[in-house]
Protein backbone atom coordinates (compact mmCIF):
# COMPACT_ATOMS: atom_id res chain seq x y z
CA UNK A 1 0.00 0.00 0.00
CA UNK A 2 1.44 3.35 -1.07
CA UNK A 3 0.91 5.85 1.77
CA UNK A 4 2.16 9.43 1.84
CA UNK A 5 2.86 9.78 5.58
CA UNK A 6 3.26 13.55 5.51
CA UNK A 7 -0.01 13.95 3.66
CA UNK A 8 -1.80 11.54 6.01
CA UNK A 9 -0.53 13.33 9.11
CA UNK A 10 -1.52 16.71 7.70
CA UNK A 11 -5.00 15.45 6.83
CA UNK A 12 -5.57 14.18 10.39
CA UNK A 13 -4.23 17.36 12.00
CA UNK A 14 -6.46 19.53 9.83
CA UNK A 15 -9.58 17.37 10.05
CA UNK A 16 -12.49 19.32 11.52
CA UNK A 17 -13.26 16.57 14.04
CA UNK A 18 -9.77 17.11 15.50
CA UNK A 19 -9.12 20.84 15.31
CA UNK A 20 -12.61 21.83 16.49
CA UNK A 21 -11.67 20.42 19.93
CA UNK A 22 -9.09 23.14 20.57
CA UNK A 23 -11.44 25.46 22.54
CA UNK A 24 -12.10 22.70 25.09
CA UNK A 25 -9.09 23.68 27.20
CA UNK A 26 -10.35 27.22 27.85
CA UNK A 27 -13.79 25.99 28.87
CA UNK A 28 -12.41 23.27 31.16
CA UNK A 29 -9.99 25.63 32.88
CA UNK A 30 -12.73 28.18 33.55
CA UNK A 31 -15.18 25.65 34.96
CA UNK A 32 -12.73 23.43 36.86
CA UNK A 33 -13.00 25.74 39.88
CA UNK A 34 -16.60 24.57 40.33
CA UNK A 35 -15.41 21.02 41.15
CA UNK A 36 -15.03 21.94 44.80
CA UNK A 37 -18.81 21.90 45.11
CA UNK A 38 -19.12 18.19 44.29
CA UNK A 39 -17.75 14.72 44.99
CA UNK A 40 -16.78 13.70 41.45
CA UNK A 41 -13.38 12.30 40.51
CA UNK A 42 -11.08 14.62 38.51
CA UNK A 43 -11.73 14.42 34.76
CA UNK A 44 -8.78 14.29 32.37
CA UNK A 45 -10.58 13.91 29.07
CA UNK A 46 -12.95 11.11 30.10
CA UNK A 47 -16.00 10.39 27.97
CA UNK A 48 -18.20 10.87 31.06
CA UNK A 49 -17.99 12.49 34.48
CA UNK A 50 -17.32 10.00 37.30
CA UNK A 51 -19.28 10.29 40.56
CA UNK A 52 -18.51 7.79 43.35
CA UNK A 53 -21.82 6.34 44.54
CA UNK A 54 -22.10 3.69 47.27
CA UNK A 55 -19.92 0.78 46.13
CA UNK A 56 -19.70 1.79 42.46
CA UNK A 57 -19.70 4.87 40.21
CA UNK A 58 -22.31 6.95 38.43
CA UNK A 59 -21.34 8.12 34.94
CA UNK A 60 -22.83 11.34 33.55
CA UNK A 61 -22.27 12.51 29.98
CA UNK A 62 -23.81 14.82 27.40
CA UNK A 63 -23.38 15.45 23.68
CA UNK A 64 -24.75 17.81 21.06
CA UNK A 65 -25.48 17.23 17.39
CA UNK A 66 -23.94 19.36 14.65
CA UNK A 67 -26.39 21.84 13.13
CA UNK A 68 -25.65 20.72 9.58
CA UNK A 69 -26.52 17.12 10.38
CA UNK A 70 -29.80 18.17 12.00
CA UNK A 71 -30.74 20.23 8.95
CA UNK A 72 -29.71 17.80 6.22
CA UNK A 73 -30.23 14.42 7.93
CA UNK A 74 -32.57 14.97 10.90
CA UNK A 75 -33.52 11.30 11.30
CA UNK A 76 -29.87 10.21 11.32
CA UNK A 77 -29.04 13.01 13.78
CA UNK A 78 -31.71 11.74 16.17
CA UNK A 79 -30.36 8.19 16.05
CA UNK A 80 -26.78 9.39 16.44
CA UNK A 81 -27.64 11.45 19.51
CA UNK A 82 -28.54 8.25 21.36
CA UNK A 83 -25.65 6.22 19.97
CA UNK A 84 -22.87 8.66 20.86
CA UNK A 85 -23.97 9.09 24.46
CA UNK A 86 -24.51 5.35 24.98
CA UNK A 87 -21.02 4.70 23.60
CA UNK A 88 -19.58 7.23 26.06
CA UNK A 89 -20.90 5.20 28.98
CA UNK A 90 -19.77 1.82 27.65
CA UNK A 91 -16.33 3.23 26.75
CA UNK A 92 -15.70 3.77 30.46
CA UNK A 93 -16.77 0.26 31.44
CA UNK A 94 -20.29 1.30 32.39
CA UNK A 95 -23.86 0.47 31.52
CA UNK A 96 -26.46 3.13 30.58
CA UNK A 97 -29.49 3.80 32.78
CA UNK A 98 -31.43 6.52 30.94
CA UNK A 99 -31.37 9.64 28.78
CA UNK A 100 -32.83 13.14 28.68
CA UNK A 101 -32.73 15.65 25.81
CA UNK A 102 -33.06 19.31 24.88
CA UNK A 103 -34.52 19.75 21.38
CA UNK A 104 -34.97 23.03 19.50
CA UNK A 105 -36.82 22.88 16.17
CA UNK A 106 -39.52 25.13 14.77
CA UNK A 107 -40.11 22.98 11.69
CA UNK A 108 -42.73 20.32 12.42
CA UNK A 109 -41.51 17.82 9.80
CA UNK A 110 -37.90 18.29 10.86
CA UNK A 111 -38.86 17.83 14.50
CA UNK A 112 -40.84 14.67 13.73
CA UNK A 113 -37.86 13.17 11.90
CA UNK A 114 -35.45 14.02 14.72
CA UNK A 115 -37.78 12.49 17.31
CA UNK A 116 -38.33 9.41 15.14
CA UNK A 117 -34.56 8.95 14.99
CA UNK A 118 -34.25 9.32 18.76
CA UNK A 119 -36.98 6.73 19.28
CA UNK A 120 -35.30 4.30 16.87
CA UNK A 121 -31.95 4.77 18.59
CA UNK A 122 -33.48 4.09 22.00
CA UNK A 123 -35.21 0.92 20.76
CA UNK A 124 -32.09 -0.38 19.02
CA UNK A 125 -29.84 0.19 22.03
CA UNK A 126 -32.53 -0.55 24.64
CA UNK A 127 -32.00 2.65 26.63
CA UNK A 128 -35.03 4.76 27.70
CA UNK A 129 -35.48 8.46 26.93
CA UNK A 130 -36.84 9.62 30.28
CA UNK A 131 -37.58 13.29 29.66
CA UNK A 132 -36.31 16.55 28.29
CA UNK A 133 -37.13 20.06 27.15
CA UNK A 134 -38.54 21.31 23.83
CA UNK A 135 -38.13 24.68 22.10
CA UNK A 136 -40.77 24.47 19.29
CA UNK A 137 -40.23 28.06 18.14
CA UNK A 138 -36.56 27.84 17.15
CA UNK A 139 -35.65 29.17 13.66
CA UNK A 140 -35.91 26.51 10.94
CA UNK A 141 -32.27 27.03 10.01
CA UNK A 142 -30.95 26.71 13.57
CA UNK A 143 -32.20 23.44 15.07
CA UNK A 144 -30.35 22.10 18.08
CA UNK A 145 -30.30 18.77 19.89
CA UNK A 146 -28.38 17.81 23.01
CA UNK A 147 -28.71 14.53 24.90
CA UNK A 148 -27.49 13.68 28.40
CA UNK A 149 -27.09 10.18 29.79
CA UNK A 150 -26.68 8.58 33.21
CA UNK A 151 -24.90 5.26 33.63
CA UNK A 152 -23.19 3.19 36.30
CA UNK A 153 -20.04 1.09 36.57
CA UNK A 154 -18.34 -1.23 39.04
CA UNK A 155 -14.90 -0.72 37.52
CA UNK A 156 -13.67 2.07 35.30
CA UNK A 157 -11.67 2.61 32.15
CA UNK A 158 -10.34 6.17 31.93
CA UNK A 159 -8.95 8.39 29.19
CA UNK A 160 -5.71 9.33 30.96
CA UNK A 161 -4.29 5.98 32.11
CA UNK A 162 -2.37 4.89 29.00
CA UNK A 163 1.12 3.89 30.09
CA UNK A 164 4.41 3.56 28.17
CA UNK A 165 4.88 -0.05 27.16
CA UNK A 166 1.15 -0.70 26.70
CA UNK A 167 -0.18 -2.08 23.44
CA UNK A 168 -2.47 0.22 21.51
CA UNK A 169 -5.49 -1.86 20.44
CA UNK A 170 -8.46 -0.89 18.30
CA UNK A 171 -11.80 -2.73 18.15
CA UNK A 172 -14.16 -2.02 15.25
CA UNK A 173 -17.16 -3.66 13.60
CA UNK A 174 -16.32 -4.01 9.90
CA UNK A 175 -19.75 -5.48 9.11
CA UNK A 176 -21.30 -2.15 8.17
CA UNK A 177 -21.57 0.48 5.47
CA UNK A 178 -20.85 4.13 4.83
CA UNK A 179 -23.13 6.20 7.04
CA UNK A 180 -24.29 9.82 7.00
CA UNK A 181 -23.72 12.00 3.95
CA UNK A 182 -22.85 15.07 6.05
CA UNK A 183 -19.78 13.53 7.72
CA UNK A 184 -17.38 10.67 6.97
CA UNK A 185 -18.93 7.87 9.04
CA UNK A 186 -19.33 4.11 9.32
CA UNK A 187 -22.72 2.63 10.22
CA UNK A 188 -22.26 -0.75 11.89
CA UNK A 189 -25.61 -0.59 13.73
CA UNK A 190 -28.18 -0.74 10.92
CA UNK A 191 -29.31 -4.25 10.08
CA UNK A 192 -28.42 -5.60 13.52
CA UNK A 193 -30.91 -6.54 16.20
CA UNK A 194 -30.98 -4.94 19.66
CA UNK A 195 -29.72 -8.25 21.03
CA UNK A 196 -26.72 -8.20 18.69
CA UNK A 197 -25.90 -4.58 19.57
CA UNK A 198 -26.23 -5.22 23.30
CA UNK A 199 -24.02 -8.29 23.17
CA UNK A 200 -21.40 -6.30 21.30
CA UNK A 201 -21.45 -3.37 23.75
CA UNK A 202 -21.44 -5.58 26.84
CA UNK A 203 -17.86 -6.51 25.96
CA UNK A 204 -16.75 -3.14 27.36
CA UNK A 205 -17.91 -3.51 31.00
CA UNK A 206 -16.67 -7.08 30.96
CA UNK A 207 -13.19 -5.84 30.00
CA UNK A 208 -13.29 -3.34 32.85
CA UNK A 209 -14.66 -5.82 35.39
CA UNK A 210 -12.02 -8.41 34.50
CA UNK A 211 -9.24 -5.82 34.81
CA UNK A 212 -8.03 -6.29 31.24
CA UNK A 213 -7.67 -2.58 30.55
CA UNK A 214 -7.51 0.72 32.43
CA UNK A 215 -7.60 3.16 29.49
CA UNK A 216 -10.17 3.35 26.70
CA UNK A 217 -11.99 5.85 24.47
CA UNK A 218 -14.73 5.49 21.90
CA UNK A 219 -13.87 6.56 18.35
CA UNK A 220 -15.86 9.76 17.97
CA UNK A 221 -15.74 12.60 15.45
CA UNK A 222 -11.95 12.88 15.79
CA UNK A 223 -11.64 9.53 13.99
CA UNK A 224 -9.57 6.50 14.91
CA UNK A 225 -6.12 8.10 14.81
CA UNK A 226 -7.31 11.39 16.28
CA UNK A 227 -9.02 9.59 19.18
CA UNK A 228 -5.87 7.58 19.90
CA UNK A 229 -3.84 10.80 19.88
CA UNK A 230 -6.25 12.45 22.32
CA UNK A 231 -5.82 9.51 24.71
CA UNK A 232 -2.07 10.00 24.55
CA UNK A 233 -2.44 13.75 25.17
CA UNK A 234 -4.72 13.08 28.15
CA UNK A 235 -2.26 10.50 29.53
CA UNK A 236 0.91 12.54 29.08
CA UNK A 237 2.47 9.93 26.80
CA UNK A 238 3.44 9.37 23.20
CA UNK A 239 2.59 6.55 20.81
CA UNK A 240 3.67 4.76 17.68
CA UNK A 241 0.76 3.88 15.36
CA UNK A 242 1.36 1.40 12.55
CA UNK A 243 -1.01 2.49 9.79
CA UNK A 244 -0.76 -0.86 8.00
CA UNK A 245 -1.94 -2.70 11.13
CA UNK A 246 -5.24 -0.78 11.28
CA UNK A 247 -8.15 -3.04 10.29
CA UNK A 248 -10.48 -1.42 7.77
CA UNK A 249 -13.36 -2.29 5.42
CA UNK A 250 -12.62 -2.80 1.74
CA UNK A 251 -15.07 -0.06 0.74
CA UNK A 252 -13.16 2.86 2.32
CA UNK A 253 -9.65 4.12 1.67
CA UNK A 254 -7.33 4.28 4.68
CA UNK A 255 -7.30 8.07 4.41
CA UNK A 256 -11.08 8.05 4.90
CA UNK A 257 -11.08 5.33 7.53
CA UNK A 258 -8.66 7.00 9.95
CA UNK A 259 -10.91 10.10 10.21
CA UNK A 260 -14.18 8.18 10.04
CA UNK A 261 -16.78 8.52 12.80
CA UNK A 262 -17.58 5.02 14.09
CA UNK A 263 -20.95 3.79 15.33
CA UNK A 264 -18.99 1.06 17.12
CA UNK A 265 -15.27 1.64 17.54
CA UNK A 266 -12.99 1.85 20.58
CA UNK A 267 -9.30 2.44 21.28
CA UNK A 268 -7.59 0.72 24.24
CA UNK A 269 -4.25 1.00 25.98
CA UNK A 270 -3.52 -2.53 27.22
CA UNK A 271 -0.69 -4.16 29.15
CA UNK A 272 0.92 -6.62 26.67
CA UNK A 273 0.22 -9.59 28.95
CA UNK A 274 -3.52 -8.88 28.64
CA UNK A 275 -3.74 -7.96 24.96
CA UNK A 276 -4.59 -11.43 23.67
CA UNK A 277 -7.36 -11.90 26.24
CA UNK A 278 -8.94 -8.57 25.32
CA UNK A 279 -8.77 -9.32 21.61
CA UNK A 280 -10.31 -12.76 22.14
CA UNK A 281 -13.34 -11.25 23.89
CA UNK A 282 -14.10 -9.14 20.84
CA UNK A 283 -13.39 -11.86 18.30
CA UNK A 284 -15.86 -14.14 20.11
CA UNK A 285 -18.49 -11.52 19.26
CA UNK A 286 -17.43 -11.12 15.60
CA UNK A 287 -15.73 -7.78 16.32
CA UNK A 288 -12.34 -7.12 14.73
CA UNK A 289 -9.73 -6.20 17.33
CA UNK A 290 -6.07 -5.64 16.45
CA UNK A 291 -2.91 -4.30 18.02
CA UNK A 292 -2.04 -1.20 15.98
CA UNK A 293 0.95 0.12 17.89
CA UNK A 294 2.27 0.89 21.33
CA UNK A 295 2.30 3.62 23.93
CA UNK A 296 5.71 5.26 24.22
CA UNK A 297 7.46 7.57 26.69
CA UNK A 298 7.68 11.20 25.75
CA UNK A 299 5.31 13.51 23.93
CA UNK A 300 5.26 12.42 20.29
CA UNK A 301 2.53 10.50 18.48
CA UNK A 302 4.17 8.93 15.43
CA UNK A 303 2.56 7.40 12.35
CA UNK A 304 4.58 4.56 10.86
CA UNK A 305 4.62 2.55 7.64
CA UNK A 306 7.43 0.00 7.57
CA UNK A 307 10.66 1.80 8.48
CA UNK A 308 9.26 5.26 7.73
CA UNK A 309 7.61 7.45 10.34
CA UNK A 310 6.07 10.89 10.64
CA UNK A 311 5.22 12.92 13.72
CA UNK A 312 1.48 13.49 13.94
CA UNK A 313 1.55 15.52 17.16
CA UNK A 314 4.27 16.54 19.58
CA UNK A 315 2.46 17.47 22.77
CA UNK A 316 5.43 19.44 24.05
CA UNK A 317 4.24 22.12 21.61
CA UNK A 318 0.95 20.86 20.10
CA UNK A 319 -2.50 20.65 21.64
CA UNK A 320 -5.76 18.99 20.63
CA UNK A 321 -7.87 19.36 23.76
CA UNK A 322 -5.09 20.73 25.95
CA UNK A 323 -6.10 18.33 28.73
CA UNK A 324 -3.01 16.54 29.99
CA UNK A 325 -2.57 14.46 33.14
CA UNK A 326 0.79 14.95 34.80
CA UNK A 327 0.44 13.21 38.18
CA UNK A 328 0.95 9.67 39.42
CA UNK A 329 -0.96 7.02 37.52
CA UNK A 330 -3.66 6.16 40.02
CA UNK A 331 -6.05 3.34 38.98
CA UNK A 332 -9.25 5.43 39.13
Amino acid sequence: MDIDLKQMAEAVRNYAGVYRKRPIKDVVEKLRQTHRFGTQLPNYGDDAAVIPWKDEYLLLAADGMMTGLLIHEPYAAGKASVMVTVNDIYAMGGRPMGLVNVLASGDELQREQIVAGIEKGCRKLEVPMLGGHLHPDAPDTQPALSVAILGHAKHLMRSHLARPGDDLVVAVDLAGRAGCRSVVSWDANSGKSPEQLKKRLETLPRIADEGLCLAAKDISNAGLVGTAAIMMENSGTGAMIDLLAIPKPDTLDLSQWVICFQSFGFVFSVHPEKTDSLIELFEARSITAKRIGRVTPGTRVELRVGEKSETLFDFSTDEITGIRYQGAMEPV
